[in-house]
């Protein structure tokens, strides 16, 4: 997962609003939160005044550490001013992460002249008379000793405490904020949420907002979003947005946009490499389309989604494969005898640098950082996506609201880029009539694409059979055929004209001719 780290900080859009009054609204400084730039169309704003609220354990502390590093890194000055976590508290942070303090301002303000021992805890004073003007003095005379062009001021809710009224409070973090202005600093506030005071909100004081927000599912780790309420002066992505807290630090993923990454390709077949299946798809899949490979367990979806992709990789083709039912030396000794002539098979395509293939967990991860890592395939070239099954994304994350839209955008993103993306979905039962959705959740209208298979029964044996069911991009077969798959590969026969009734899984024989025959051959032998 630290390869997250690596995630490419994209370029803001063209059309970026423009803050005409302030002439250095444009100047971007990166917030050093992988994504974050991305949502901020480019960074925080040269010497603007950030709230970043959260409840505690959602990531605060750690979104500013990595910021204040990343000025250093850039030979910039910056001030850690801490009314909350101690130094050694901050320490203990950047050692669970791999990162030093060394050569950042640290201004430790948890232990207060007011707090120390042997001084009496009664007063007749209110803590606002006393502590808040005593603060306030420390803030401002380690700010003017350290002159630094960032600041964050990790404790908004001591302040809240300490001031004991909403109208001092306001008054209290305009001062700070005028303050700042005057010596051209760029600040980040944070802000735990606790003891607020009515409709006294802290963010119509600042100049942007940032929510993080942490939840926990009924199974699995917790899920955490953000998204950011205001930015004055610019733009920024608007909606929540998926991020983790790993080894390494806080990481974003953006939510997926389609409509921003229209790209121009050229639509091609991709064929499978079978030849009479080929000839029932009038030459292949499109490119830049969705296919569904419907049918019951066990019917050989997934054998014939991995045709189309050792076909594409022979071709010079990447291909990124993602696992939700089974491990991936599962795939490798399934997909051997799709490999002909291939030494070291599935593997050796792994190794090659062709073949993505990544067993996903759906209790650890969430759809947002799902699609990121989709896109991240894509970016490195990934021609042909496949998502098997379905139903163990949908299934593994009911609590998820909105999957099926969050697909939409996936797959909208996928066909603009050119992609040929291949979903595995398992119908319930072992004989299914008709061609809709036997589940929950009905996909098929997200599909170009669908290749219906089925069991049937026959001569007292279990058969199966596979049809195209729509393609949008072209014309396709109406025919059933029978499919045989065996260590020798995929077969896929003539079609099934002297039955009635296959779909139905018992046919009834009416042709003239033998009943259904074996197939001597494997088609996949004479494709390699």
């Amino acid at each position: 997962m630290l390869s997250w780290l690596a995630f490419r900080q994209m370029d803001a859009p063209a059309n970026r609003q423009k803050d005409h009054m302030n002439p250095r609204s444009d100047e971007r400084i990166p917030t050093g939160v992988p994504g974050l730039d991305y949502v901020l169309l480019g960074g925080f704003v040269s010497e603007g005044f950030y709230l970043v609220q959260g409840d505690p354990g959602s990531g605060k502390t750690t979104v500013a550490l990595q910021y204040v590093l990343g000025r250093l890194a850039a030979g910039e000055s910056s001030l850690y001013i801490t009314l909350t976590e101690s130094r050694r508290d901050l320490e203990n942070a950047c050692a669970s992460h791999g990162w030093s303090l060394d050569g950042i301002e640290i201004c430790d303000l948890t232990l207060s002249a007011a707090n120390l021992s042997g001084e009496p805890e009664s007063s007749v004073f209110h803590p606002s008379e006393t502590e808040l003007g005593e603060t306030t003095k420390a803030i401002f005379a380690a700010v003017d000793k350290a002159k630094p062009k960032h600041v964050v001021f990790d404790g908004l809710s001591e302040m809240r405490l300490l001031a004991g009224n909403p109208l001092i409070y306001r008054r209290q973090l305009l001062a700070l904020k005028e303050f700042f202005a005057a010596r051209h600093a760029t600040v980040l506030l944070l802000d735990d949420r606790s003891s607020p005071f009515g409709s006294v909100l802290p963010e119509s004081l600042v100049g942007g907002n940032i929510v993080l927000e942490r939840t926990l599912p009924q199974y699995g780790r917790a899920r955490r979003r953000m998204y950011v309420t205001k930015v004055r002066g610019s733009n920024f992505r608007e909606g929540f947005h998926d991020y983790e807290i790993i080894q390494g630090g806080v990481v974003v993923h953006p939510r997926l946009v389609a409509a921003e990454h229209h790209e121009k390709f050229v639509r091609k077949l991709r064929p499978s490499g079978l030849a009479n299946l080929d000839t029932m798809l009038f030459g292949g899949l499109t490119t830049g389309s969705t296919t569904l490979m419907l049918g019951p367990a066990g019917v050989g979806k997934s054998t014939i989604t991995m045709q189309f992709c050792v076909t594409a990789m022979q071709a010079g083709d990447k291909v990124a494969v993602y696992m939700f039912d089974e491990v991936l030396d599962t795939l490798v000794e399934r997909v051997e005898k799709l490999c002909l002539g291939k030494e070291g098979g599935l593997r050796a395509f792994m190794t090659e640098g062709m073949l993505h293939a990544q067993q996903v967990d759906p209790a650890e991860m969430t759809p947002g950082a799902f699609a990121h890592e989709v896109r991240r395939a894509v970016e490195a070239g990934a021609k042909v996506i496949v998502i098997d099954s379905l139903n163990g994304y949908l299934n593994a994350m009911p609590e998820e609201r909105f999957l099926t839209t969050h697909l939409h955008e996936l797959f909208s993103y996928l066909n603009q880029k050119g992609v040929t993306t291949l979903m595995v979905v398992a119908q319930h039962g072992m004989i299914v009539g008709g061609g809709g959705m036997a589940g929950d959740v009905d996909v098929s209208y997200l599909a170009d694409t669908v290749l219906l298979f089925r069991y049937f029964e026959a001569r007292g044996e279990i058969k199966q059979a596979i049809s195209v069911f729509k393609k949008r991009t072209g014309e396709h077969e109406r025919t059933l055929r029978q499919m045989t798959i065996s260590s020798k590969g995929v077969t896929i026969g003539e079609p099934l004209r002297e039955f009635r009734g296959v779909m139905t899984g018992v046919p009834q024989y009416e042709g003239l001719t033998s009943p259904i025959r074996e197939q001597p051959k494997a088609e996949g032998a004479s494709a390699s």
